[in-house]
């Protein structure tokens, strides 16, 4: 390890500010929480923090070029410089899975900022925390931004016509709903160009009118001359409007949709699916069917993380007509006023022992109680902002933005119209098969070329024997690419373990060996997903009841995917061949896997090492 009193003649040559603190942070041992971050930000990374909040900022960095210290160091100072125009609206943090949001869920309290929303995008749905799992082709299908383009079919699929005339009668009156009054009522809801739920008024009051035309044609009698006025056409249309089989009826060619319900009904009809979405090739509609959700799953569920974006969609397009609002207070209120009542029934008890006491239930009943909670139940603006769809961020923060699909970024413009944004990530290290092939092809169907590029070039993480390794597979990756510049040496060359008995065996003695090395660090074990279950419970029960990985444990085991954004003392990396092989983007998730230390890496393979590995020394 470099020595910290050589700070200064390093300093000479690295071009490195605040050296000593900065070697000193990039040392220590991770505690599985992103610290403090302002002692190490240097000279280029201060520059893109303080550059101006308007319009789409790009920030490109390998990896530990300090991406994710910029961006939440910018979160903050743009809050503090913009204030009156930021916290109102407050900044949203979208990051790329919930373990990372643990990892730097401290940091913005830290610098003193509380209007932030730290979110996946899995979670920006309100109410929603999307972890049904997904394989990796549908997730990609469903990434496309085609599937646009499928919503909006899959809402108008909605809006039909009845097949045969239906005959009613209304005020002893007989009506007729046939093709010609639904049709012409049908395209002047949709000229309105409201949203579906919001159209459906126009749609029933224009079926009335005609309807009530129809009736008034039909008691003028063969001559047909009416002696109808306006009065009357206005009774016949109250009484229509009152039918409720009539209603039931527009109903049926016009329903009352949410997006999950929207998105559920279209993944479980084959039929349906293969009509609203013909472009796309059989086998990606394959992809997307699924059978309904049992009815006792519950909503997180029943949703993946590609799900989230599609119904953001639906949601767009189909819009509120006040209905699932209302359904959705009052169920709210339910379990306020029930959860108020048990605090006043525990009062009461405690208050039995002295009846000459005022009671609590003598000053305020549950439903008063209740409330009084619901005026309070929003503190922060972040919260606020975290309940309401439509809610528009003054800023949005996009870390690790290179794995977003193109639907994904829908719904994140849709949540920041000025695009006053600061987009972080690196193309190299794209590992979802929908994710970004360049920031050009990302953002030129929201902002054109009006977007910015700011690259860090210093590799402060990533010692510079592992950095060797990994550079190598970079250029396997992308010919040509300058990779970041490392920084500091320890002085411990990686090495790769191969396994000649058991797998889980190697693994377990690789990660003693590397736990002990590094004292009270963390250690990270990163597998295949196929793996990670069976090694999980060899070398690390360091996962919770709900799943949840403790990163403050000595010794975690993930997924590549799962690690993005991450560090860890100590690293060691199983099957790499198998890692190449799991996706099409193997190559990516490798290079991930080989720069989250800080200090030592490990390989143990069992099948031969990839040629781009051609440094490791077995040992």
């Amino acid at each position: 390890m470099l020595d910290l009193d050589d700070a200064s003649a390093t300093s000479q040559s690295s071009g490195l500010t605040s050296e000593a603190a900065l070697l000193a942070a990039v040392s220590a041992r991770r505690t599985g929480r992103m610290s403090d971050i302002v002692a190490t930000i240097q000279a280029e990374q201060d520059a893109i923090i303080r550059s101006k909040p308007s319009g789409v900022l790009v920030v490109q960095g390998g990896p530990g070029t300090g991406k994710t210290a910029v961006a939440l160091h910018r979160a903050a100072y743009l809050l503090y410089t913009h204030r009156d125009r930021l916290a109102r609206r407050g900044v949203l943090v979208v990051g790329p899975n919930p373990t990372f949001l643990r990892y730097i869920g401290q940091v913005l309290p830290s610098l003193g900022e509380t209007s932030v929303v730290l979110g996946t995008v899995g979670q920006l749905f309100p109410g929603m925390d999307a972890r049904r799992a997904e394989p990796v082709a549908a997730a990609a299908v469903k990434g496309r931004a085609e599937m646009a383009g499928v919503i909006a079919a899959a809402v108008r699929d909605r809006q039909q016509v009845p097949r045969r005339p239906v005959e009613l009668v209304v005020e002893q009156q007989p009506v007729r709903l046939d093709r010609d009054i639904a049709n012409a009522a049908r395209g002047r809801a949709r000229r309105s160009r409201k949203p579906h739920n919001e159209a459906k008024r126009i749609f029933h009051r224009e079926a009335v009118r005609l309807l009530a035309e129809q009736v008034a044609r039909t008691l003028a009698g063969p001559g047909g001359r009416s002696l109808l006025d306006g009065g009357d056409l206005a009774d016949i249309r109250e009484e229509l409007t009152e039918s409720r089989e009539l209603t039931r009826q527009l109903d049926a060619l016009w329903p009352t949709l949410s997006a999950e319900q929207l998105l559920t009904d279209l993944f479980a009809d084959r039929r349906r699916l293969s009509s609203v979405a013909r472009r796309l090739p059989a086998a990606d509609r394959e992809l997307l069917l699924r059978p309904r959700p049992a009815a006792d799953v519950p909503p997180d569920l029943c949703w993946s993380a590609a799900d989230v974006p599609l119904l953001d969609e639906a949601a767009e397009l189909l819009g509120d007509d006040g209905a699932e609002a209302a359904a959705r207070e009052a169920a709210a209120l339910r379990e306020e006023v029930a959860y108020a009542q048990g605090v006043l029934d525990v009062l009461d008890l405690e208050e039995d022992l002295d009846p000459e006491l005022l009671r609590a239930t003598d000053i305020v009943d549950a439903d008063r109680l209740a409330e009084r909670q619901r005026a309070r139940r929003y503190d922060s603006t972040a919260e606020r902002a975290a309940a309401d769809r439509e809610w528009t961020y003054g800023h949005v923060i996009v870390d690790e933005a290179q794995e977003l699909s193109p639907m994904a970024w829908r719904l994140v413009m849709r949540r920041c119209p000025s695009r006053s944004m600061t987009i972080v990530g690196d193309i190299a290290q794209t590992g979802d098969l929908a994710g970004a092939g360049s920031w050009g092809e990302v953002l030129s169907p929201f902002v054109a070329n009006r977007w910015r590029l700011e690259q860090l070039t210093v590799n402060y993480r990533t010692p510079s024997e592992i950095a060797d390794v990994a550079d190598d597979v970079l250029s396997a990756i992308e010919p040509g690419l300058a990779p970041p510049r490392s920084v500091r040496s320890t002085g411990v060359p990686p090495r790769a373990v191969r396994a000649d008995g058991g797998l889980e065996d190697a693994v377990a003695k690789v990660v003693a060996e590397e736990a002990g090395a590094v004292g009270e660090g963390r250690t990270a074990v990163l597998a295949p997903g196929p793996r990670v279950a069976t090694l999980r419970e060899r070398v690390s029960g360091a996962v919770g009841e709900n799943g949840e990985v403790d990163l403050a444990a000595p010794v975690v085991v993930l997924p590549v995917t799962a690690a993005k954004g991450l560090e860890f003392d100590a690293v060691v990396v199983v099957e790499p061949a198998e890692l190449l092989a799991e996706s099409p983007r193997g190559a990516n998730d490798l290079y991930v896997a080989l720069t989250r230390s800080t200090q030592r890496l490990a390989v143990v393979h069992s099948a031969p090492l990839p040629a781009m590995l051609h440094r490791l020394q077995e040992g």
